[in-house]
């Protein structure tokens, strides 16, 4: 099953609980919490635990312990309470540190718009609070919400001026958005590990295995003709993440002449880029689906 066809876990109803405890009870209670939700999903979840641990046993080099799947979980759920805190403007207590920044700040200093690679992998907010925190330039992120209805409906209720900062990828304006976003000297995020339900892929070595990733953040890169940087935000424990920054290319450039073999070299530099972090903070894979297409073969 592909992550589009996976259903949506959780419920506006249960996030609203969610948001209604850490209002009037602050974050040590919803911290509390988090251990009985993340077990709950944890164990009504066995495809989702079977794809966490196909994932830890590449990226650990060994068996994970079912403490060690429990954990991506756990992470998982951490990085949602702490979005309710920083898509509503609370940084206070957070600590964010960050690798790269300068050579982030570089482009910005030039006036140029940048685009921003990521993943699936820790927390796009952590990023953007990292902007918040002073960032001169406005940060806009092209994202597939389809699978995903619940939570963005309800963090764009929860964080409407975060909300207007989400390009839906699929409708018509997406491009032209985006664009805008570059010309203003802005930072555009796209995600770039998962394989739509439609559009073309490539298969490409990751975590010793072949994985399909696909073909359209890059070529979208190519026509927005902007410098891309690879950004990862992982969280680190408590009110804890770290930042990543780090330079991809000046301008993706596809040669016409031979379309696949020049898009196939730049999607495994990234693949090799996102493989690196994913052994270092392993807990963060957030890819709960088959990845590597491979359920029902042993």
């Amino acid at each position: 099953m592909t992550w589009t066809r996976q259903k949506e876990r959780g419920s506006l109803a249960a996030l609203r609980l969610m948001a209604w405890i850490v209002t009037r009870l602050g974050y040590r209670i919803g911290y509390a919490l988090l251990y009985p939700i993340a077990t709950y999903f944890f164990l009504s979840s066995p495809l989702q635990r079977q794809a966490v641990r196909r994932f830890q046993r590449r990226a650990l080099g060994r068996e994970p312990t079912r403490r060690e799947v429990f954990r991506s979980f756990f992470v998982f759920s951490a990085t949602l309470l702490d979005r309710l805190f920083l898509v509503d403007g609370k940084r206070h207590g957070y600590e964010l540190r960050v690798v790269g920044l300068d050579l982030l700040n570089e482009r910005i200093a030039r006036g140029q718009g940048c685009i921003l690679l990521g993943a699936h992998l820790g927390s796009f907010e952590a990023m953007r609070a990292v902007a918040d925190t002073g960032c001169p330039v406005e940060v806009v992120a092209l994202m597939h919400q389809e699978n995903a209805a619940n939570v963005a409906s309800f963090f764009a209720e929860w964080g409407p001026r975060q909300a207007a900062a989400v390009i839906p990828l699929g409708r018509p304006d997406a491009m032209l958005r985006a664009k805008e976003c570059l010309e203003r000297n802005g930072l555009v995020g796209i995600l770039a590990d998962r394989t739509p339900g439609t559009g073309k892929v490539t298969r490409v070595p990751f975590l010793g295995t072949d994985a399909a990733f696909p073909l359209g953040p890059h070529i979208l890169a190519g026509v927005l003709d902007a410098p891309v940087m690879i950004a990862f935000g992982v969280w680190t424990g408590p009110r804890s993440y770290e930042v990543h920054f780090q330079p991809f290319a000046d301008r993706i450039t596809i040669d016409r002449r031979d379309r696949q073999a020049a898009l196939d070299v730049i999607v495994r530099d990234y693949a090799s880029r996102f493989e690196d972090i994913a052994r270092k903070f392993p807990y963060n894979w957030f890819n709960f689906y088959d990845f590597w297409e491979e359920f029902g073969t042993g």
